[in-house]
């Protein structure tokens, strides 16, 4: 018997000061039986970070190729793909063929700087790409504030990203290693 994926609830309240973005989300989030709860917060964050109208959640691991976040304008074009993750070159490439801009959220400490070397060269052709890493210790730290159901106030200022759920806060501080925030955000 399949398992089946966990069905996390936030309300996410984002206040971006870097670009004057304030909103509401009610979101319903997916956990893939063979996806980390690290994972699916991180997800919120790129949603968090990347956030406007339009932006959803992708099939992701359950179809394999598809982003984790897409957006797409009205005649069905892909403005924007997030993969979460260490993804292989070639889905990168199909990735940057097919969106306007794709955005890389590595997390994994030596294991993304690693994936990053070894991909670096072959992926720097790619004009539309951003990649940016997490720090190890922001990401478990971000795993350790998720709940099946959850408030979360997430605010953006200078680069810096404070997220916070019920008494419990953090501060990230992601690190652009190809592109940047404005890049990714298409400004």
């Amino acid at each position: 018997m399949a398992l089946r994926s966990t069905v996390y609830k936030a309300e996410l309240a984002i206040s971006d000061i870097d670009r004057g973005h304030y909103a509401s989300h009610a979101l319903t989030i997916a956990l893939h039986p063979s996806e980390t709860l690290e994972r699916l917060m991180l997800r919120l964050l790129a949603f968090s970070l990347l956030a406007e109208d339009g932006l959803q959640f992708g099939p992701g691991l359950s179809s394999e190729g598809e982003p984790d976040l897409v957006l797409a304008d009205d005649t069905g074009r892909l403005r924007l793909w997030v993969e979460v993750g260490l993804p292989d070159e070639k889905w990168v490439r199909k990735a940057c063929g097919r969106a306007d801009r794709v955005v890389i959220l590595a997390y994994g400490g030596h294991k993304a700087e690693v994936w990053w070397r070894q991909q670096q060269g072959a992926l720097a052709r790619h004009r539309n790409l951003s990649v940016c890493a997490i720090d190890p210790q922001a990401s478990e730290a971000l795993a350790k504030l998720g709940e099946r159901s959850m408030r979360v106030d997430c605010t953006v200022q200078d680069g810096q990203i404070w997220i916070g759920i019920g008494e419990r806060s953090i501060t990230i501080e992601p690190v652009w290693w190809a592109g940047s925030i404005e890049a990714a955000r298409g400004a």
